[in-house]
């Protein structure tokens, strides 16, 4: 949910880019025009540089959309956290669902509330107050945290098709292969590798300069908006950055991809219709999930 409206929000704001570009800054409201030095080359920021904040200038054109916006983002966010609650509630209490796929299930639901809380609650805020400003400090915590629960999904997002396709190609072999041990190596690996992977983007972010005006047309500290604020080299920077997306999201994908056209191979071989039909009911969720999730990522 979180991942289609980040979309449809992103597409809103491209169209209006060209109207409302960062050369507008100087024409902003009273008390939002700052200057910001930040990011320096130490890790430390000094007295003489210290940063100040951004601001995320994302829709501030349309004053009366506000509370239609902070109406519908609430609405988003309440349904988000409640469907995700309730579903790691039901894995946690019903004997029956403990299971690999539950414990996969629950770990994906727990990070799209984690995701979420990070970023619409500072978006209805602005909504509600007017204030696009936010902290240098608040702005890499923001991009840090994104990056890795983004990272951490694509990965659940592929070890439960593997889940899927040894419980449809290998039924026999399922039991043994997919035990505990496995299944909790994956999800630790799975948050492991998104924050490590994070981690290392926002280092180089604290390493590089970024040189007026403070202003991003976006409504979170996203990787793209921020690296347009730049002005020293970032060319290391975008190297890694590309090689981590590799790992982060290309990779998980086409082995989630690759899962499941063995898994639709291994369907169509079943000669029944009811075989095939409770064969696929066991993946069809999963696969809606993979759908969304990817699709609305290359969307944006």
């Amino acid at each position: 949910m979180l991942s289609l409206a980040v979309a449809a929000s992103q597409f809103l704001f491209a169209t209006n880019t060209e109207a409302h570009a960062l050369p507008q800054v100087p024409f902003l409201p009273r008390g939002e025009k700052k200057v910001l030095q930040c990011f320096m080359e130490k890790e430390e920021w000094d007295n003489r540089t210290s940063p100040v904040e951004f601001l995320l200038l994302a829709l501030r054109n349309v004053p009366k959309l506000q509370m239609p916006l902070f109406l519908l983002s609430l609405i988003i966010y309440m349904g988000t956290m409640f469907v995700n609650i309730l579903i790691v509630v039901l894995l946690v209490t019903d004997q029956h669902l403990h299971t690999p796929m539950s414990v996969f299930l629950g770990n994906f639901s727990s990070v799209q509330m984690c995701c979420t809380s990070r970023i619409l609650p500072r978006l209805l805020a602005s909504f509600l107050s007017r204030d696009r400003a936010l902290s240098a400090q608040g702005c890499m915590t923001q991009l840090f945290f994104f990056g890795s629960f983004a990272g951490t999904e694509c990965y659940l997002l592929a070890t439960t098709s593997s889940d899927r396709y040894l419980a449809i190609c290998q039924p026999l072999l399922y039991a043994s292969l997919m035990n505990w041990k496995l299944c909790l190596q994956l999800v630790a690996g799975s948050w492991l590798a998104g924050l490590l992977m994070s981690t290392i983007v926002t280092r180089l972010f604290f390493k590089s300069q970024c040189c007026g005006p403070n202003a991003s047309d976006h409504f979170f500290c996203d990787f793209a908006p921020l690296l347009e604020l730049a002005c020293s080299d970032s060319t290391v920077l975008r190297l890694v950055t590309f090689i981590i997306c590799f790992l982060d999201v290309v990779f998980p994908f086409v082995f989630t991809l690759a899962s499941y056209i063995c898994i639709i191979a291994a369907i169509l071989r079943i000669p029944a219709t009811t075989g095939r039909q409770k064969a696929f009911s066991t993946c069809s969720s999963h696969l809606i999930v993979v759908t969304l999730f990817y699709g609305t990522l290359i969307v944006v």
